[in-house]
Order: structure tokens, then sequence, then C-alpha cells
């Protein structure tokens, strides 16, 4: 079984930072594309940030220069370093991978169950 676990969520104000973790675990053979998603009250979930098995990055316009994304490919770990946070970046984020489990032949995507980033004074 694969399973994707996000962390690093919490309350923070305005201007503030956090870092979310998106860590991988089971019989993982290799993990493509990582992408960030994130859902706010009474709003379609959208994507914010993506990077590739190579490390190609792309991101929201609404997140370009505030957010970086990033991957440990040793830790399985993906991480979205949020700068400058504003209250609109408040949602519950979750992360999406294209992951190839051991014995495999096919990619295939998980979610992870969320985070919640509250950004208020």
């Amino acid at each position: 079984q694969v399973q994707l676990v996000e962390s690093g969520g919490g309350l923070v104000q305005p201007g503030g930072s956090l870092r979310l973790s998106c860590a991988a675990s089971g019989s993982i053979f290799s993990i493509n594309t990582v992408d960030w998603y994130r859902q706010a009250p009474g709003k379609q979930r959208e994507l914010v940030a993506s990077i590739t098995s190579g490390g190609s990055t792309n991101y929201a316009d609404s997140v370009k220069g505030r957010f970086t994304i990033s991957r440990d490919n040793a830790k399985n770990t993906v991480y979205l370093q949020m700068n400058s946070l504003k209250p609109g970046d408040t949602a519950v984020y979750y992360c999406n991978a294209a992951i190839k489990a051991s014995g495999s032949s096919y990619y295939r995507g998980y979610w992870g169950q969320g985070t919640q980033v509250t950004v208020s004074s």
C-alpha cells in the first residue's frame, strides 16, 4: 500500500510563512509529478504548484514569487514553502502524486488527507 501524508499546516499571521510537507510511504518504486492543490470553503479545488521527477516546477499566478515547491527524492517527500502569506491563501492544502508502486507497471494518482492553513490576524 502507498500512502501520502501532509503536515505543516496551522494558523499564521498575514505576511508569515509556513512549510508544508507531503511524505509518501509504502511499497514505492518511483514517484513522478507531485502537485499541491488547495480548496477554500465554498470554492473549487485549485492547482497551486507542481514539480516533475526532474525538478521542473510550475506555479499558479496567485502564488508565483511567494511559494516554492521542492522535493527530496531520497525521503520521498515534497515541500511547499509558503512566504508572504495572505488571508486569501487560507484553505485546506492537498498533495497529489503520480506513484508507481513496487510490482506495478503503471503510475496512478494518490491523494493525501489534507492540511489546514489559516492566515489571519
